[in-house]
């Protein structure tokens, strides 16, 4: 999902407020976990990075500061690596605000690579599919880069060479509102702008075909997702999303639509934000207070005084307004066995939204997926199964961008760590 100050601090979250307990997985199940390639498709950690006094080297408790990955924890949960996003808020389709866009996202791509430069030893950036087994097998953390909502690009369609030059291998076109590329699930009007992809959005698919750059269709509308799934010559991802046949919402798609997206060679990654994955009862008094906090957040960046006031107050709120009705592992894992059972193995991942609202009782942070794994075990798949879903998949769709990418593109891509 993404939000502009790192973890869901501020936002109207649905995830556990609290810690929860986690049961331990068997000693096998472990051991196969600790085994496999485990990527994650949709990080908004790197929003955690330009926190104030936040490491990404030291361990942190998602109950107290809201944060969910980070190096220690990536190491207990057996997590990989995965995409890790550029994420950029919606702001004014217009000169100004793409100013504003292209400039924060460029600096938060800064901030991925100075958490690489810093801590060589413990994270690779990441530019081919080939590049994740390669890093896995030194025991460092995999780094791939992609963007959440295209705004920064503007009307140039250019500037996407200046992100791919940096790393970025993966583009959604929207986040929660209507931009200049397509229409977004979530817009508040609810009326289409553009009936899908605006013809600069089919543009700018060209563009990422030509660059092999994985086009993302979280977040954008049905008839967005038709179009791109109509004329782009590579598989499409879904980096965080659920199914409409556990739950209508917009952000979650349908079956016929994953049986579409299954027929060009996609992947739909499973999503664990509460409010996707099942109706959930409304809490008036916390939403208020929540409202309330983020009103109150101090305008520019904040110094770590100020950032541990606001997050005793959010503490303070979980407090007084506990979650009445948040999603458990149980409603992520009705959604995921939903969709391998509509496409099959070859066909699903895993992106769960950490850092930008995901999360449920019972796997509220990273330390938790390992019983992602012991429960598809627990249901059937195998263990070529499951390395298909923990980044199989995900690796296959990346490597089919590259071999249809341009010879000029791929003879332009950086070499950073070759």
């Amino acid at each position: 999902m993404g939000y502009l100050l790192g973890a869901a601090l501020l936002a109207v979250a649905t995830g556990p407020s609290v810690a929860q307990d986690v049961p331990a997985v068997p000693a096998a199940t472990q051991r196969l976990h600790d085994r496999l390639i485990t990527l994650d498709s949709h990080l908004d950690t790197p929003a955690s990075l330009d926190l104030p006094g936040w490491s990404i080297l030291e361990r942190h408790d998602a109950a107290q500061d809201y944060t969910q990955v980070d190096l220690p924890r990536m190491k207990a949960g057996g997590l990989d690596g995965g995409m890790w996003a550029i994420y950029t808020a919606q702001g004014p389709l217009d000169p100004a605000g793409y100013r504003a866009a292209r400039d924060f996202a460029v600096m938060r791509g800064v901030s991925i690579h100075k958490m690489i430069a810093a801590a060589p030893d413990q994270f690779e950036l990441a530019l081919t599919a080939a590049d994740a087994a390669r890093i896995a097998a030194t025991g460092k953390r995999i780094v791939y880069l992609s963007m959440e909502n295209a705004y920064p690009l503007g009307e140039d369609i250019g500037l996407i060479t200046l992100f791919h030059r940096m790393g970025v291998r993966m583009i959604g076109f929207t986040h929660f509102a209507h931009n200049q590329f397509a229409d977004s699930s979530t817009d508040p009007s609810k009326t289409p702008r553009w009936q899908g992809l605006s013809p600069l959005g089919r543009d700018l698919l060209v563009e990422m075909n030509r660059l092999g750059i994985v086009p993302d269709l979280s977040h954008s509308s049905d008839a967005a997702l038709d179009d791109a799934l109509a004329l782009s010559k590579t598989p499409l991802v879904l980096t965080h999303s659920g199914c409409k046949a556990i739950y209508d919402h917009p952000r979650n798609v349908d079956d016929a639509r994953l049986r579409a997206l299954a027929a060009k060679g996609g992947v739909i990654q499973m999503n664990a934000y509460g409010g996707y994955l099942r109706a959930l009862k409304p809490n008036p008094a916390r939403e208020q207070a929540l409202r309330a906090l983020n009103a109150d957040r101090p305008a520019g960046a904040m110094t770590a005084a100020q950032r541990e006031a606001m997050l005793a107050k959010r503490r303070e709120i979980d407090r007084l307004y506990p979650e009445t009705d948040p999603a458990t592992f149980e409603d992520f894992m009705a959604h995921l066995l939903h969709a391998l059972k509509v496409v099959g193995p070859d066909h699903v991942g895993i992106g769960l939204d950490w850092d930008g609202g995901g999360g449920t009782v019972g796997m509220r942070d990273i330390t938790a997926l390992p019983r992602i794994t012991d429960a598809l075990l627990k249901a059937g798949y195998s263990e070529r199964d499951i390395a298909k879903i923990w980044s199989g998949n995900l690796l296959r769709v990346l490597r089919a961008a590259e071999a249809a990418a341009a010879p000029d593109a791929r003879a332009a891509a950086p070499s950073e760590g070759h």
